[in-house]
């Protein structure tokens, strides 16, 4: 496939802020998850820390014009997104839009979003910045939006993140890794904003958990995982 190729041959040359390996795996698997909770066409998505468009290319594909945008504070990579993982005529049919602020401030793009988008991003971000994701989905999404988002849970052999700065690669750092939440935290912090919080499962590209947020109560697990199944098992021909 030419996308797993691409990302192989540019991460030769530099880190693309994921692995190359499972690249185009890994971007239709976000894409399943938002099938699965209801995406169509004509919604409106906005993809948090967008990187190289590792989702963005099969979210752009698939939505309507003017339907995508992403935040992504480290020009570097997105430009590698938009110059060499997206087609020119993709851009000029879908007009994506794109901004670059540190804050995950939502509001430049003046929508209310049916999606929120945050994969492996709060694998990063200090509580601080959790909360500014939450605030910002409070803000400017739409009453029945969905806010579908990856995590690596605290245990007592991980213990929870409680510094202020993000941790691992970004615009500011070229140092690499990871941290953990609290699951209590977040639960508290969701219900503190009035919203709901799923547990979907693991992913099966790089093994985060899943949280799917939102303001109305959650939807029965079990129909969400067969679902979740049906929509996996649809993509296997391309994977």
């Amino acid at each position: 496939m030419r996308l797993q190729l691409e990302a192989e041959r540019l991460s030769a040359r530099e880190f693309l802020g994921v692995p190359a390996r499972d690249f185009a795996r890994g971007g239709r698997e976000q894409l399943a998850i938002l099938l699965n909770a209801g995406l169509n066409p004509d919604s409106k998505v906005v993809d948090l820390g967008c990187g190289v468009l590792r989702a963005g290319y099969w979210l752009i594909h698939f939505l309507d014009a003017d339907g995508y945008c992403g935040i992504e504070p480290h020009a570097g990579r997105l430009a590698i997104g938009t110059e060499r993982v997206l087609e020119p005529a993709l851009i000029e049919a879908k007009r994506p839009r794109f901004d670059s602020n540190a804050t995950f401030d939502t509001s430049v793009f003046g929508e209310r979003f049916d999606f929120f988008l945050a994969y492996s991003i709060w694998t990063h971000a200090s509580r601080r910045q959790v909360g500014q994701t939450l605030d910002a989905f409070v803000r400017d999404a739409t009453p029945d939006a969905v806010f579908l988002t990856t995590y690596l849970p605290a245990s007592w052999r991980h213990p929870a993140y409680t510094a202020d700065a993000w941790f691992g690669t970004s615009h500011e750092s070229d140092v690499p890794g990871c941290i953990h939440h609290s699951t209590r935290w977040i639960r508290a912090e969701c219900a503190r904003r009035g919203l709901f919080v799923r547990p979907l499962g693991r992913d099966r590209t790089h093994g985060q958990s899943w949280l799917e947020i939102s303001r109305r109560p959650p939807r029965p697990y079990a129909r969400l995982r067969a679902a979740r199944d049906v929509i996996w098992r649809a993509l296997a021909p391309l994977r």
